[in-house]
């Protein structure tokens, strides 16, 4: 039986040490996989039980190294395999809301495609009752063990990171860093006197991507994830993501599965979410998940754009003279209603 799995590259460690670290991947030459071993992937092999989510992650599991770096903030280890002909996806969550009961979540489907949208998703919740233990080891550190193999899972700290002085405006408040599957890192704000949020580019981090200017705006579009973003007194402000990756669920369908949870102090974030929609009052937890356990508050105020043409709204609304000053930070915003529209508009461009 063959069985191949590829962990995700921003879930790897080097030369099985700590995380990777800025200087490490700049010395580095970039890597490579050549296509006879990516077909060699695809060609069926052997048996897995794919429907017994247990027998899955002991598969998975035993594939580690003894220490993984997790780079998302909402602490997903990524990885994915192929199988009998299929590549599947999935992860292994510490989330911060069970993490310290001992617990751990485990995902996994067949890779989304545009013919095959929506797969079958597995999903259990692993403890001791399933043979896995999971144990705190220091701040951001986890060692989960199963049959006799421990691995510590080292959590992305990035408690430090802060904007720089003078970036936020006097009426917005930090929530906190940002780090998104995609290797992009943000800053989650919330404009208290508009009661909006917004993702702003964290430029102190390494690049993880190249921009290319949309023609005839101000718009910056990456030229490997598609994010798109605007420039605005002095900061990159998230606008636009794909919706072909949003729809398929990849690594590049935005920040709005990342949120800091590591790093939101007491009620800040239940706070700014329940002064932007007070229906929920009651409904969430301090972290934004629902009580009843159904998901969490979804937070992408950006356009999911079809074509970049799309995002040129945008443009015309910050630039225009229909928008007073005052109000301008509205014009990049999409709120859930115009969402669903064909061509969406900034909120500045509705009336509240």
């Amino acid at each position: 039986m063959m069985l191949r799995i590829c962990i995700a590259a921003m879930a790897l460690t080097l030369g099985g040490g700590g995380p990777v670290r800025a200087q490490d991947a700049a010395a580095r030459l970039p890597s490579m996989q050549d296509y006879e071993a990516e077909i060699g992937e695809a060609l069926p092999s052997g048996a897995l039980a794919i429907g017994d989510p247990r027998a899955v992650f002991s598969y998975v599991f035993a594939q580690l190294p003894d220490r993984v770096a997790v780079y998302p903030t909402e602490n997903y280890f990524y990885f994915r395999f192929a199988t009998a002909g299929v590549v599947y996806a999935g992860n292994i969550r510490l989330a911060a809301s069970d993490r310290d009961r001992g617990v751990v979540n485990f995902s996994y489907n067949e890779r989304a495609t545009d013919w095959n949208p929506e797969p079958e998703n597995h999903h259990t919740v692993l403890g001791p009752e399933q043979g896995v233990t999971v144990a705190k080891a220091g701040p951001l550190l986890y060692r989960v063990t199963l049959a006799g193999k421990s691995v510590a899972f080292v959590l992305n700290d990035l408690s430090a990171v802060k904007p720089s002085p003078g970036l936020l405006k006097s009426d917005e408040m930090f929530l906190g860093p940002v780090s998104d599957e995609s290797g992009m890192r943000f800053f989650l704000v919330f404009n208290r006197r508009l009661k909006i949020f917004h993702f702003l580019l964290d430029e102190a981090a390494p690049a993880a991507d190249q921009f290319a200017l949309l023609k005839g705006t101000k718009i910056e579009i990456g030229k490997r994830t598609g994010f798109a973003f605007y420039p605005f007194d002095g900061r990159k402000v998230l606008v636009g993501v794909s919706a072909r990756q949003s729809r398929l669920n990849t690594g590049l369908d935005g920040p709005f599965d990342q949120l800091p949870e590591n790093f939101i102090e007491g009620e800040a974030l239940r706070d700014a979410i329940l002064a932007a929609d007070p229906g929920v009052k009651g409904e969430i937890d301090r972290l934004g998940n629902f009580n009843d356990g159904s998901g969490r508050y979804l937070i992408n105020p950006y356009m999911l754009y079809r074509e970049t043409r799309d995002l040129a709204v945008f443009d015309r609304c910050a630039s225009g003279r229909r928008v007073t000053e005052a109000r301008r930070p509205l014009c990049f915003v999409i709120d859930n209603e115009e969402a669903e529209r064909r061509q969406p508009r900034p909120l500045a461009l509705k009336k509240r």
